[in-house]
């Protein structure tokens, strides 16, 4: 499929290097601005705003999901592996996918905040 679309000058300079990325790009832009608008998923907007509080980094690195939240993704999880996911199922697994992925990077960030603190 063919598309065209208008970008603003400063975008399609940016993207230029990228010409030969640009389906792999959109598909990834479009997973996680699926992921963010979901309706719904309400642990995104706890984390966001737990990490938008700017907690003390111990805090950060000691976030963990809480039991209700473990248990679904854990369904999830069987059920990908057994029977599959419904669209809906696969849109909520990649929200999961998203809050994860930046929790990961808050604590790796976290952590490395902490060793240079304790090497000074």
């Amino acid at each position: 499929m063919q598309v065209t679309f208008d970008l603003p000058d400063e975008v399609a300079t940016e993207i230029q290097p990228f010409a030969d990325k640009l389906p792999q790009i959109l598909e990834l832009g479009l997973r996680e601005l699926k992921a963010i608008s979901q309706a719904g998923f309400s642990r995104i907007p706890e984390v966001l705003e737990f990490l938008a509080s700017l907690p003390p980094n111990e805090a950060i690195i000691a976030l963990r999901p809480s039991e209700a939240l473990q248990e679904r993704i854990s369904t999830l999880l069987e059920k990908n592996r057994t029977t599959g996911l419904t669209p809906a199922e696969e849109q909520l697994w990649q929200g999961y996918q998203y809050l994860e992925h930046i929790v990961r990077m808050a604590k790796a960030r976290a952590l490395l905040k902490l060793k240079e603190s304790q090497s000074e």
